[in-house]
């Protein structure tokens, strides 16, 4: 789940991080008394949970209370990526000597945290890492052994800062790195760290994201940032086809199933679980020229209802030619009910599960009385002779060019 800036910016202050002072409203005229209370010239900032805030223009300066008044007003009604601000941030306009970058993210390859640190802040650390290298230290860590200042130190050292700013920044990363273990995060950003005139250090700028399964135990951090329960924070407003699988998988206790299509627009539809199975066989029908429609999950036994839902709402969505249903080895998703969910979705719709159905690869219990009923139907089975790779390359095969 993704937290609003200024949430990120309680959670750092939280942990020690020096921030400027700040004011979260959700009025027009509240912003001015906090434009107010600041006493100097103040930059409003739109609270979505998308980026391009400043190209979209929910960023603005103001030199004066009215005028912080008049901009908050603008950005309140300003829509961005789907997104309506939940309120605007209003922060002092700081008095910057020069811009770093720091965060912590999870590196899936490694299965590691991974600090990172640049002194060219303010900009993409992408764009950082590609044009000048020598300006970015990093290091992997161990998420189940406090961080140390000494690992920072190194961090920071290899991009050749020294003295005073090595001090000074040093803590901050020591801190950072410990909310993102404390806090089950997947990203603790600052961007900007800023040093100041005076040679002190603020965030100017704060990312957090954590692991949606952490919910239970962050209970206290959410609670206290005011976040209840049933609120759930995604970067998307969720789709027809995402609202729609939810509905199905909340309808029935029994397994679970998951839709996502935002940022997808294939040909190839996709009914395929096991969750890092799910990542690898997308991956390798997009590596191997297909085009999926959507990633999904499915798993833990679910219904013969919610495998046909799953596979019926992908089979609607606009441009699916087929469908490729496929899975890593699994031992509680039975292939007989998977098998009798995607049938029953393709006859319900008046398509032909032989023509429809470009791949089914589900290895596993009942594997006997799955391939019979895909057998009745004209579709083959592929045990786990087959690999997901090739299975994957198999349905991207069936899709005309």
């Amino acid at each position: 789940m993704r937290f609003y800036e200024f949430e990120a910016r309680q959670i750092v202050e939280r942990a020690g991080i020096p921030v400027t002072k700040y004011g979260f409203v959700t009025d027009a005229a509240e912003a001015r008394k906090v434009a107010a209370d600041i006493g100097g010239p103040t930059v409003i900032k739109s609270q979505v949970l998308t980026g391009g805030r400043m190209k979209a223009g929910g960023v603005k300066f103001a030199d004066t209370p009215e005028e912080a008044e008049a901009h908050a007003a603008d950005i309140l009604e300003l829509e961005i990526g789907g997104h309506m601000p939940k309120g605007v941030l209003v922060d002092p306009k700081a008095q910057v000597k020069q811009e770093y970058y720091a965060s912590v993210v999870w590196d899936g390859t490694e299965k590691r945290p991974m600090l990172l640190f640049s002194d060219m802040g303010g900009i993409d650390i992408e764009e950082v890492a590609e044009t000048h290298p020598d300006h970015v230290g990093r290091a992997h860590f161990s998420n189940l052994i406090p961080f140390s200042d000494y690992q920072a130190k190194q961090v920071v050292a290899q991009t050749g800062v020294t003295g005073r700013q090595l001090t000074r920044i040093v803590p901050i990363l020591t801190r950072l790195a410990r909310v993102f273990q404390d806090g089950d995060m997947t990203l603790a950003e600052i961007n900007p760290l800023a040093e100041l005139e005076d040679g002190s250090f603020v965030a100017l700028d704060a990312h957090m994201e954590m692991e949606n399964e952490a919910r239970p135990r962050q209970k206290k951090l959410l609670a206290d940032l005011g976040i209840g329960d049933e609120e759930t924070r995604e970067g998307h407003e969720p789709t027809p086809f995402e609202e729609a699988v939810a509905a199905i998988d909340a309808a029935d206790h029994r397994g679970v199933i998951q839709g996502k299509d935002t940022g997808f627009h294939g040909n190839l539809g996709l009914v395929i679980g096991a969750g890092g199975g799910s990542l690898t066989l997308t991956d390798a029908v997009r590596s191997q020229g297909g085009k999926p429609a959507n990633y999904s999950e499915i798993g833990g036994n679910p219904s013969v209802a919610k495998a046909c839902g799953l596979a019926k709402e992908v089979l609607q969505k606009d441009g699916v030619e087929k469908i490729a249903v496929m899975m890593s080895i699994v031992s509680n998703t039975r292939v007989d009910i998977v098998a009798r969910g995607v049938i029953k979705a393709c006859l319900e719709l008046g398509k032909d599960p032989a023509e429809t159905i470009a791949v089914f690869r589900i290895p596993g219990a009942w594997e006997e009385e799955g391939a019979k009923i895909l057998s009745k139907y004209g579709v083959e089975f592929n045990d786990r002779t087959t690999s997901m790779w090739d299975a994957a390359g198999e349905a991207v095969e069936k899709i005309p060019s």
